[in-house]
């Protein structure tokens, strides 16, 4: 119990005193000598606070978790409290908490009842899992859960490998924000073979009737130089022997990740950096062969 006194001028009816309290939890007001109360509940004047988890006093927050695509009901589930308290706001019984402790979970468990749900409910699970392994951020996370939901909606996952769906989508969100990750790196982090994915992937470019943007390599360069161990100076000039290589308009049709890797590699011979080529290739997830052969084409194509 919760009490507060006010330094208010007024005098108790019964015994005259002016120690006046107030209970936060029940909303009383009585006098601090005799015990008379004055009124059974008074308005809260204070910020009006509200918390819909279990730790009620460090969360002040207002109100509960914001909608979302990545969650299989949106954020918008209705669920039992965990506050033990009636609407008075006095504890229940021990036998009464059994009683809506046993029906929380029974309505913890029938959530999930339709077979979208929990198929919605596998799928974000593992794309939650993705996003860690894969550093995105939750714009991209937002932006496949849209995608999931619109295959199924059409009957694309109906057949079809449920994490295939996902690592497809996923990838055509990257694609589509011009983040740099790979079929191989998703593959790799969702343990399917990169042709299942493409399998997907092509199925829902056709359905869902999507315009995928082009692989910028430049936006490749940075991530392959930091695992390479390059630096600053060898990514600069890599950026400018590929941009020049664009406005020549001598990329078209070529790996992106090719392009970034073959130019790192001559802006390490420029810069007089002894690098090897099986270094900066499985930087990149390419060959050595496709990186002789991208450094070949650029040497001839820009005279250097």
């Amino acid at each position: 119990m919760v009490l507060q006194t006010f330094n208010i001028s007024i005098s108790c009816a019964r015994c005259g005193k002016n120690l006046m309290l107030t209970d936060n939890t029940t909303g009383e007001r009585f006098c601090g000598k005799c015990g008379y109360v004055i009124s059974e509940r008074i308005d809260e004047s204070g910020p009006e606070w509200r918390s819909f988890t279990q730790d009620e006093h460090s969360n002040r927050a207002r109100t509960g978790v914001p909608t979302s695509l990545t969650m299989h009901d949106m954020g918008l589930a209705t669920i039992i409290g965990y506050e033990n308290k009636d609407s008075t706001g006095k504890p229940l019984s021990a036998s009464m908490k059994n009683i809506v402790k046993r029906l929380r979970t029974w309505d913890s468990r029938s959530q999930a009842h339709k077979t979208t749900d929990r198929n919605l409910r596998h799928a974000f699970s593992e794309l939650n899992r993705l996003q860690d392994k894969l550093a995105l951020s939750d714009a991209i996370i937002e932006k496949t859960a849209y995608l999931y939901r619109k295959a199924i909606d059409k009957g694309l996952v109906r057949g079809r490998s449920v994490l295939g769906i996902v690592a497809a989508t996923l990838y055509i969100a990257c694609r589509d924000s011009g983040t740099p990750r790979t079929l191989t790196d998703v593959s790799s982090e969702i343990n399917i073979k990169k042709k299942d994915i493409s399998r997907c992937y092509r199925v829902l470019l056709r359905e869902l009737e999507l315009k995928i943007p082009l692989v910028d390599p430049i936006k490749s360069i940075s991530r392959i130089a930091s695992k390479a161990g390059l630096s600053e100076k060898v990514e600069r000039r890599a950026n400018t022997i590929l941009k020049n290589a664009i406005e020549m308009e001598i990329t078209s049709g070529k790996d992106p990740m090719g392009l970034a890797a073959a130019a790192l590699y001559l802006s390490c011979l420029m810069n007089g950096k002894n690098t090897s080529q099986r270094v900066i290739a499985l930087a990149a997830g390419v060959t050595e062969v496709t990186l002789r052969n991208r450094c070949k084409g650029l040497r001839v194509s820009l005279k250097l």
